[in-house]
């Protein structure tokens, strides 16, 4: 079901620029960090009986460690990205990365393909995930930028010498269809639902 003109125009809004069939589309940063830390902290009791205090520890510094900032004026990837000319800038947030994915292209009307497989993501957060039953891609994901861009293998390099987590994702197109590839599995970009985080008040005692 497509959005309304109003719904439409909100959601443009939130995007810097419109991507571009033919773009490259490129996860900076790892996504659920901010996520995984969350859960960490309000589930410290729990996660104690699965993993070293040691390990829980540092799962709480991911965002401080391993994120990129959440204000996109003091964000240097928002700025790198601007200057090599990116087509559209998302700063993630509440959904995660699969909802940002949808924004974005929703936003600039494309489509596009991409493969979960090449998200940035640290092992810690799937740990964490897996313990909860929680799905990453779908976490909180404040810290991490989605963007689209033509020359994604250089700007990724230009990202990892920076030290940052990176790496292209997929491609735009002119046609209608999101498809996500999982291994030998694909299926279409879902319109996200609620962010895995508000699931854990109600699946967790």
């Amino acid at each position: 079901m497509k959005l309304g003109k109003k719904a439409l125009e909100a959601l443009q809004a939130e995007i810097d620029g419109r991507l571009m069939p033919g773009d490259e589309l490129i996860v900076a940063g790892p996504v659920a960090a901010e996520g995984t830390a969350w859960i960490t902290k309000n589930y410290h009791d729990r996660l104690r009986d699965v993993f070293a205090e040691r390990f829980l520890e540092d799962v709480v510094k991911l965002p401080e460690v391993y994120g990129i900032g959440t204000e996109k004026e003091n964000n240097k990837i928002w700025k790198m990205a601007e200057e090599s000319e990116a087509s559209a800038r998302y700063l993630m947030g509440e959904g995660g990365f699969l909802a940002a994915l949808w924004k974005i292209a929703e936003a600039s009307g494309v489509g596009l393909s991409a493969d979960l497989r090449s998200v940035p993501i640290r092992q810690e957060t799937i740990e964490i995930c897996e313990v909860f039953d929680v799905n990453p891609y779908k976490l909180f994901s404040s810290g991490s930028i989605l963007l689209g861009i033509r020359g994604g293998d250089a700007f990724v390099q230009q990202l990892r010498r920076e030290g940052i987590m990176a790496a292209v994702i997929g491609q735009t197109d002119s046609g209608n269809d999101r498809l996500l590839y999982s291994g030998g599995n694909a299926r279409y970009l879902e319109r996200p639902a609620e962010d895995e985080i508000k699931k854990l008040g109600f699946l967790i005692s």
